[in-house]
Formats: C-alpha cells, structure tokens, sequence
C-alpha cells in the first residue's frame, strides 16, 4: 500500500483520491498498483455501487499544491531508468496500461473529476472513466512530443476519435486547452464549476445509485469554446498523417495562427511527432482497446531507448533550458525506416496484456 493515493470505500462508492499535490498527483507505479488492486476488489464486492476518482487538496490548503487533478507519470524516475536498464522504466508502463485497460472495461460506473490540471497519466486515468466532470479550472494537454515522448495512455486510441482533426493538433502541438474546450469536444461528459463539486460529491455518496441523474441534474453550461473558433484551421491544416504535410500546409497558409503552430512545432521532438500521428492513424482503426495498449506498450519501449526522451526530460525537467538537441534534428532524417522500426512489435513474451482477472468476456 502506499499513502500517495488513497483508496476507501464510503457509503457503497468506491474512494480513490490521488494524493501527492507536491507532484500535481504525478503517477507512481505503487499508485498504479494501488489503483488497480482496489478496482479489482471493488469488482467483487456487492455494496461498491460506483466509483469516484479525484484528487485530495493539500493538508496545509496551499492553493499552489492544490491546483491539478494529475499532472502525468513520474517523468523523471522513467528517465532515470532509460539511462541504465529501462526495467523500472517498462515495468511502470506496464503496469500503468493494465489500469488504464482495467478502467476502460470497467463494469460499474466510474465519474473522474477532472479538476485542475490533466496531463498525460491524468489523462489516461481520466478518459477511461465513463463520466468525466470538468470545470472552469480543467487544463488538458497530451504535452509528451515534448520531451521526446508520444501520447500513451491509450492518447493513440481517444484522441482520433475526438472531432475532425482536434487529436493530431493535441498529440503533435501538446497544446492545453481548458474545460469548455473538453465539454465541447466530448473529453468531458459534464460541466460543473469547481465551488460546486463537494455537494454534488456528497449528493452522489448519499445515492450512488442516482450517480448519472445527479451529473446531468448539477451539469452545467460551460462556457464558449475558443477552440471551436479554430476548429476549420485545425481540421484544414492538420488534414494530413505525415509530419512534411502538416509543416509545409502550415508555411503556405501564411496566418498568424498557423504561424504559432508552426514555431510551436518546431520546439518538439521529430521523432515523436511522427510516431504520434501514425500511432493515431493505427489506433482509429483499432477495434480492441488490449490490443492497442498492447500497440502502445512497444511502443513506449522503443521510444525511451532512443536519444530523444532522455534529451527532452533533461531540457524540459530536469534542466529546464528548454533547448533540447533532438536526435534526429529534423522532420527529414526521421525517415520512414526509423518510424518503422519504432512499430516493430516485441516479443511475444515481452509482449503487454491485460490483467489475467480480466476474461476475454470483460473486453469491449
């Protein structure tokens, strides 16, 4: 057991609230673990109606320690790894992805406060769920081209999924957008303003049963979506699955808007933009969420052994210099066969799977 998250069961609801704000609730592997182990017991048990996933607020009620729901995984402990053996490394994806998995066929119904800051683990823990509640302090972003990663979590299988081409604009920018953006673009299901989430919390634990009714009765309005008003450009300039067409549509439209995405791309990892947007183009014709984050597993694997990852956790992270030497430097010397060789699929017996509790009759 670990004390970074808790999990409980109060008045017939499942508890799991994630507690490390010093690390905006970053995910260890022991949380993972602690996640998947109470789910799994929650399963079996009659009087778990439901289950709530949120954050716990700092014990001093700093605000700067309060302010996200999970801001990723333990990017530097991975890092650490990458740079020896890469076993702690896999063995944190690996356990990851089996709770993402486990969320995502979930018998009963799971409501994820996405309060805060969502990013990268955040969201893997997040989408899953079959409600998803933000509010006017929702930050979303999949920021992993960055730092020489790519949108995991199962990002290659919800992010084609969104309208037009709104996921390969987030996979390849990492661009945040907020909580009206998701309620607009279905990453939310509810919106319900931060001051208000206790009592409807407490509503739903004095009548678990009545958790759908209550969200819809408590959602609501959000406010205008500025990411609706970029949507044409988006669905326009981000049309294309190769990196090349994307930068050169973005050259020739000449717009201020384009222009920032242009200059934002080219701060993030060639490599990894490439690897995203194939592994977005593979994942929407994925039919099986186990074979997709098993697709994302080698993935993971591949990608932290070359030069990128550990350059752009040095620069972003650790560093902070944000001036990361990406090996490849350009969109042209990723070339196919690199990409390529990133899709190779491991092993059989290094290979992903669910968790063996899971039949093949609990898979979507």
């Amino acid at each position: 057991m670990t004390d970074q998250v808790l999990t409980f069961i109060e008045h017939g609801v499942g508890r799991i609230r994630l507690n490390r704000p010093r690390a905006i609730h970053a995910l260890t592997t022991e949380m993972c673990q602690a996640i998947t182990d109470a789910l799994l017991a929650w399963r079996q048990d009659d009087s778990v109606i439901a289950v709530m996933l949120d954050h716990a607020v700092a014990a001093d009620g700093d605000p700067k320690l309060s302010r996200g729901f999970c801001a990723g995984g333990d990017i530097a402990l991975i890092a650490e790894s990458a740079k020896t053996d890469c076993v702690g490394a896999e063995r944190f994806f690996h356990v990851e992805y089996r709770m993402n998995h486990l969320l995502f066929v979930y018998e009963k119904p799971v409501v994820a406060f996405i309060d805060g800051i969502v990013m990268g683990g955040g969201v893997g823990i997040s989408l899953p769920c079959r409600y998803r509640v933000a509010t006017e302090r929702t930050v979303f972003a999949m920021p992993e081209t960055g730092i020489g990663l790519f949108p995991d979590v199962g990002g290659g299988w919800f992010l084609p999924r969104l309208p037009g081409r709104i996921g390969a604009w987030l996979a390849a920018t990492g661009s945040r957008i907020d909580g009206a953006d998701c309620a607009a673009i279905g990453i939310a299901t509810h919106y319900i303003s931060s001051n208000r989430l206790d009592a409807v919390k407490a509503r739903i634990l004095a009548d678990p049963f009545g958790l759908e009714a209550i969200l819809g009765e408590n959602g609501e309005q959000p406010p205008p979506s500025k990411l609706e008003t970029q949507r044409a450009d988006i669905d326009r300039l981000f049309a294309s699955d190769r990196l090349e067409d994307i930068l050169a549509a973005l050259d020739a439209d000449g717009g201020e808007w384009a222009a920032r995405q242009r200059a934002l791309l080219a701060t993030k990892s060639p490599q990894t933009i490439k690897v995203s947007l194939r592994q977005l183009a593979e994942g929407a014709r994925h039919t099986d969420f186990a074979t997709h984050m098993a697709m994302e597993y080698g993935l993971a694997c591949a990608v932290i052994r070359r030069p990128d990852f550990v350059e752009g956790v040095r620069a972003v992270i650790v560093d902070k210099d944000n001036a990361p030497r990406w090996n490849p430097a350009t969109p042209e010397e990723a070339t196919d066969a690199l990409i390529d060789s990133i899709f190779v699929p491991l092993p059989a017996e290094k290979a992903w799977t669910p968790l063996p509790q899971l039949t093949s009759a609990s898979m979507p």
